[in-house]
């Protein structure tokens, strides 16, 4: 990522952290934060929607359905083998095949401040990636079983922030069209990379409190949280070859895949898996994956692509 700015804020919330400095956003910025930026993704992709919607467009939302549904699957045997309980491998699974809307909004700053073109739908993709793998987790840990409360969990799945907020903004900016959503444009362009270096500032401190879990966990969950995001890596970057993006649709696509959510799942996991232990997965993708995708990742993926695409 070179001396970005953007990246620099995290690093500076990171190390303000491990340092046990007083430094602290308050929890109603960071909230606030996180809704202008998933509002933001979400009309930035609705307006290009509008402009793009095709059968196309749809054969490709379906392949990432999928990939969403292929990645927990592969990610829980991999755990199991690392000697996690079922229920724990199951709950880590299901985070990493659902994805970081905060690294997404990382890999779209990246790819502009380089001139990278890519398909501008893409926030289609992160809602997409969002639902599967917490309902196939959801049934790696439990089986289908009486007692499940399909009910709440699906209103808490769909209906959860980051999914309402996407999936809302897609709509807006689908039914405005980009003529009429112009005096909000700021909100996606030039106002899009301060909130999203604050948002990151928060997420440096955040993901600081979470590496003192490696001390119990140890190595086994750090190596599964460096290696697997590459074998995600890896097949989103195929499938993106194989729907024809660009360059910079297939690196958004690859970072997609190794990304792992730390938002909506571990929402859905406290209700439909109280028994999974929450620091674990937050460990993983928040401590460990999303700083690895930030620092060094990305770079990798786009090389990927090109490698992909020559």
């Amino acid at each position: 990522m070179g001396l970005d700015p953007v990246v620099l804020f995290f690093v500076f919330g990171l190390v303000a952290g491990l340092l046990k400095s007083e430094l602290k956003l308050p929890p109603a910025l960071y909230e606030t934060l996180s809704i202008l930026l998933l509002l933001a993704i979400g009309l930035h992709g609705g307006v290009e929607l509008a402009a793009q919607a095709s059968p196309a467009l749809l054969a490709q939302s379906l392949a990432v359905l999928a990939l969403g549904i292929t990645l927990p699957l592969l990610a829980f045997p991999l755990l199991r083998g690392l000697r996690f309980g079922r229920i724990d491998a199951a709950s880590i699974a299901a985070h990493y095949g659902s994805v970081s809307a905060g690294t997404f909004a990382v890999v779209v700053a990246y790819l502009l401040s380089r001139d990278i073109f890519f398909e501008s739908y893409m926030p289609l993709f992160v809602a997409i990636l969002e639902v599967p793998a917490i309902i196939v987790g959801i049934l790696l840990a439990k089986g289908v079983r009486r007692d499940t409360d399909w009910k709440a969990l699906g209103h808490e799945v769909f209906l959860g922030k980051s999914i309402v907020l996407l999936l809302g903004g897609l709509i807006i900016g689908l039914l405005a069209g980009k003529e009429r959503i112009t005096p909000l444009e700021p909100l996606y362009t030039t106002v899009f990379k301060p909130v999203l270096a604050f948002f990151l500032l928060e997420m440096g401190l955040i993901a600081s409190r979470h590496l003192g879990s490696l001390r119990t966990t140890g190595l086994r969950l750090a190596l599964f949280a460096l290696l697997f995001p590459l074998l995600g890596a890896l097949l989103g970057g195929l499938l993106g070859q194989l729907l024809g993006l660009s360059v910079g649709g297939m690196t958004v696509l690859a970072t997609l895949a190794a990304s792992g959510s730390y938002i909506a799942v571990p929402a859905a996991m406290r209700l439909a898996l109280p028994e999974a232990n929450p620091a674990l997965s937050l460990t993983a993708s928040l401590g460990i994956t999303f700083p690895f995708n930030i620092l060094v990742g990305i770079p990798l993926y786009l090389s990927l692509a090109q490698w992909l695409s020559s």
